[in-house]
């Protein structure tokens, strides 16, 4: 940290940069801590909650005027990085822990390769608000007590490689960052396994066009609301009337009538009371979207299944209903749950297929796990199609799956 030229105003932004720093070393990269806190808080902090600058004690660092030079470099490279149009833009964007991971790893991931030293200490940091407290002060003391190689040679790096770096910080792909945000990234990137999605999500050659597709169509989607229903219990508020309730629900010029009519509505069940506003039962439907990712659908019709799925999915979601996602070319791929209103964007976007079509044996298994979830769940599935024109199904397999499921299907026309 003694190199660090960012500090944070905020003591919980430093506890954020060690999580940066643990899930990249989930992901293999092992990089100096102050290069994962400056970088970090360069594109997660709002400008107001950092300052720049050297640390106090920070001259304990430079063992020779090449160190110098080097440190006078750093600062240059983070603030040409900090006024960039992608860095501002990101921090407007309010970037959650896991999309910073996401960056830096795209930003440093081919440092490492051109640094010939390693760390002479574990690459490993407790998550502890402790142990930042306080902590500038001694800092000097704590830089000798190690040996300082890895630290200054991965500086030595990024002056060799300012201009990869620059490029590589300027090519990250915001649209994409926002979509993820807005769709809740953090469902599928709770593992390493799931920030290797996010990478491939960002170093994806189609996905900017998926994301600039499905932004396209999510403004209308968000216009959805959930309906309400009428019910009896004093839950919520009133929400109209009905024949059926209690006496603290009963409209009050019921209470003019004579006594032989007020008898003659209660025997004919023709009182008024107010009903109560009541969230409707939770929907027992299950919405499958199966995404044809054969190499047929390659181009516009990637494109298009994709920004379709992800906003039909999102529509649903505001809808109350329960999405799972599955790919298929030869075979049909593991599902993919949509987690508390968050769906697997990062998945969809840089899923890749594997092999060629084969729809009779997609459709036949797809048939066989229908029957099996509606055996063991008692759910009712509602299968979405999304491919092209050709996909050719034997009849009794459609029909199967049409006796387990509703079937609905988009099929994509030659370009």
């Amino acid at each position: 940290m003694l190199l660090s030229e960012v500090r944070a105003k905020a003591p919980m932004m430093v506890v954020r940069a060690i999580r940066w720093y643990r899930d990249l070393g989930r992901l293999g990269l092992h990089l100096p801590f102050f290069l994962v806190h400056d970088l970090g808080l360069l594109y997660a902090a709002p400008e107001d909650q950092v300052e720049r600058g050297s640390r106090r004690g920070s001259e304990a660092a430079n063992r020779s005027p090449d160190d110098a030079k080097l440190r006078k470099f750093y600062a240059s490279l983070l603030d040409e990085l900090g006024e960039s149009e992608v860095a501002a833009r990101a921090r407007s964007l309010r970037l959650s822990d896991d999309l910073v991971t996401v960056v830096l790893a795209r930003i440093c991931g081919t440092l490492l390769a051109r640094v010939g030293s390693r760390p002479a200490y574990p690459a490993s940091l407790p998550l502890d608000p402790e142990m930042v407290r306080d902590l500038d002060g001694q800092l000097p003391e704590l830089w000798a007590l190690q040996t300082r190689r890895f630290e200054l040679d991965v500086l030595g790096a990024l002056a060799r490689s300012r201009l990869h770096v620059l490029t590589l910080a300027d090519a990250i792909d915001l649209d994409t960052l926002r979509l993820l945000g807005m769709l809740g990234p953090e469902s599928s990137a709770a593992s390493a396994l799931g920030h290797v999605d996010l990478l491939a999500a960002l170093g994806s050659p189609a996905a900017n066009d998926i994301v600039n597709f499905s932004l396209e169509l999510l403004p209308s989607v968000l216009e959805t609301r959930r309906k309400h229903s009428a019910g009896t219990q004093a839950a919520f508020g009133y929400s109209g009337l009905g024949n059926k309730g209690s006496v603290d629900s009963l409209v009050l010029t019921e209470l003019t009538w004579d006594d032989a009519e007020f008898a003659r509505r209660m025997v004919e069940n023709e009182i008024l009371y107010y009903t109560r506003e009541q969230a409707p039962d939770v929907a027992k439907r299950l919405h499958l979207m199966v995404i044809d990712a054969s190499a047929s659908m390659r181009g516009d019709r990637q494109v298009f299944a994709r920004g379709l799925a992800i906003a039909l999915a999102k529509k649903l979601q505001l809808q109350g209903e329960e999405v799972w996602f599955r790919f298929f070319d030869s075979r049909l791929y593991d599902v993919q749950r949509t987690k508390q209103g968050h769906m697997p964007a990062a998945y969809l976007l840089g899923f890749k297929g594997e092999r060629g079509r084969n729809p009779a044996r997609v459709f036949a298994q797809l048939a066989t796990e229908l029957a099996l979830l509606r055996a063991r769940e008692q759910r009712d599935p509602v299968v979405h199609i999304i491919t092209h024109a050709a996909l050719h199904v034997p009849r009794e397999l459609v029909t199967e799956v049409k006796r387990q499921a509703l079937l609905f299907g988009v099929f994509i026309l030659p370009s």
